[in-house]
C-alpha cells in the first residue's frame, strides 16, 4: 500500500463499518444460544450480557486483511500476513473456549508461548540486545505479556476496545512516519474494528468481546508493536512499542502489585483495576473510561514524539512518562477497592 491518506481512511472506515454490521448478528446468536456473561463474583455488571463480540472483531479484521491482500499484495508476499492472522484466530479460539467453558491458565499461556515462537521463526521479534536467546526470551515475554494485558483490560464497558484503538492508531502514526505502510494498514484496520465494536460496547455495553476478542486484539497489538523498525536502530526507539502499550502495562502492573501485596494471586479476579479505582473515587463509568482514554491519547502523542526526536530527548520524555505513571500508580494504590476473590480464575478478568 502506498502512503495516500484516503487508502488508510478506506481501511479504517471499511473495517469499522463491517464490525458495526456484524456485531448485532453475533449478539442475536449469543442471546439465542444463551451464551451470556452472567453477573456475580468479581463482575461489576448486574444483568446478563452476550460475550461473543470478539467473533465480530475477528471476522471484520480477517475480512479486511483478505480484501487488502487481494487488492494490493504485500511486498515480499502475503505468507507472513496470513500466518499471523491464523495465529490470532488460534488465540481467539482458545479464548472463546474459555468463554464457553474453562481453559486451564497453563494451556492458555502455552498457546501464547507457541504463537510467540512462531512469530520469532518468521524473523519478527525483539532485537534490542543482539543476543539471539535473550531476544527470543524478550519476544515471548512481550507477546505473552501484552496479550494478557489487553485481556485484563476487558474489565469495564468500552475500555479494552478503546485502548486497543488508541494503541493501534499510535502504532499507525509511527509506522507512517517510518514508511512501514503494511504495518500502518494493519494497525489502522485493527483500530477500525475496535472503534466499530465500541458502537455496541461503550457504556452501557450491549455485548462484551470476551476472551475470544481480547486475546486476539492483544496479540495483534503486540505483533504490530515489534514490527516497528527505526533508522536510528537500538536505544530509545526500542521503547516506542512499550510506550504505545503503556496504559495496558500500567493497569496490569498495578493489579499485580496490589494483589501480591494483599497476599493473593495476580491471576485472581477483582475490582481493583485502574478503572475500578476511578469509579471508587466517585466517577461514573463513562467518565472513568474517558479519563483513561485521555491519558492514553496523551501518552500516544508523546510516543510519536519519542519516535521522531533525538535520543537524548527521547529518553527524557520516556523518563517523564515513567515517572508520571509511577506517581499515578502510587496514588491509585491508596484507593480502597473490593478485595480480590479467592477463587483462581486464570489470567483473565472480564468483569464487564
Amino acid at each position: 500500500m502506498t502512503g495516500q491518506w484516503w487508502a488508510y481512511l478506506a481501511v479504517f472506515v471499511g473495517s469499522g463499518a463491517l464490525c458495526v454490521v456484524l456485531t448485532p448478528s453475533v449478539m442475536r446468536i449469543a442471546i439465542r444460544e444463551n451464551l451470556l456473561d452472567q453477573p456475580g463474583e468479581h463482575k461489576s455488571h448486574h444483568t446478563a450480557v452476550p460475550y461473543l463480540g470478539g467473533v465480530a472483531i475477528v471476522l471484520a479484521f480477517a475480512t479486511a486483511v483478505v480484501v487488502f491482500a487481494i487488492l494490493e499484495a504485500p511486498h515480499g508476499g502475503s505468507g507472513e500476513l496470513f500466518i499471523v492472522l491464523t495465529l490470532g484466530v488460534l488465540l481467539s479460539v482458545v479464548g472463546l473456549a474459555d468463554d464457553l467453558g474453562h481453559v486451564s491458565p497453563l494451556w492458555r499461556v502455552a498457546a501464547e508461548v507457541v504463537v510467540a515462537l512462531v512469530v520469532w521463526s518468521l524473523g519478527t521479534g525483539v532485537t534490542v540486545s543482539g543476543i539471539g536467546v535473550l531476544d527470543l526470551g524478550l519476544t515471548v515475554l512481550w507477546i505473552v505479556g501484552i496479550t494478557n494485558a489487553f485481556n485484563l483490560l476487558d474489565n469495564m464497558d468500552g475500555l479494552a476496545a478503546g485502548l486497543a484503538a488508541i494503541s493501534s492508531l499510535t502504532i499507525f502514526a509511527v509506522a507512517i512516519a517510518n514508511g512501514q505502510f503494511l504495518v500502518a494498514a494493519l494497525a489502522v484496520g485493527l483500530a477500525g474494528c475496535t472503534v466499530g465494536f465500541l458502537r455496541h460496547n461503550f457504556h452501557p455495553a450491549r455485548i462484551y468481546m470476551g476472551d475470544g476478542g481480547s486475546l486476539f486484539i492483544g496479540f495483534l497489538v503486540a505483533y504490530l508493536g515489534i514490527k516497528l523498525r527505526f533508522e536510528s536502530g537500538r536505544g530509545a526507539s526500542a521503547m516506542v512499542p512499550v510506550l504505545a502499550c503503556s496504559t495496558a502495562i500500567f493497569d496490569t502492573t498495578l493489579v499485580t502489585v496490589s494483589r501480591l501485596a494483599a497476599g493473593g494471586s495476580p491471576f485472581q479476579g477483582g475490582q481493583d483495576h485502574v478503572s475500578h479505582r476511578l469509579v471508587r473515587l466517585g466517577m461514573a463509568v463513562p467518565h472513568a473510561v474517558g479519563i483513561i482514554y485521555m491519558g492514553a491519547v496523551g501518552v500516544g502523542i508523546l510516543t510519536y514524539t519519542v519516535s521522531r526526536v533525538s535520543p537524548n530527548s527521547a529518553w527524557l520524555i520516556t523518563g517523564l512518562i515513567g515517572l508520571t505513571l509511577m506517581l499515578s500508580g502510587g496514588a491509585l494504590l491508596r484507593v480502597p477497592v473490593v478485595s480480590p476473590i479467592t477463587k483462581d480464575v486464570g489470567p483473565t478478568d472480564t468483569s464487564g
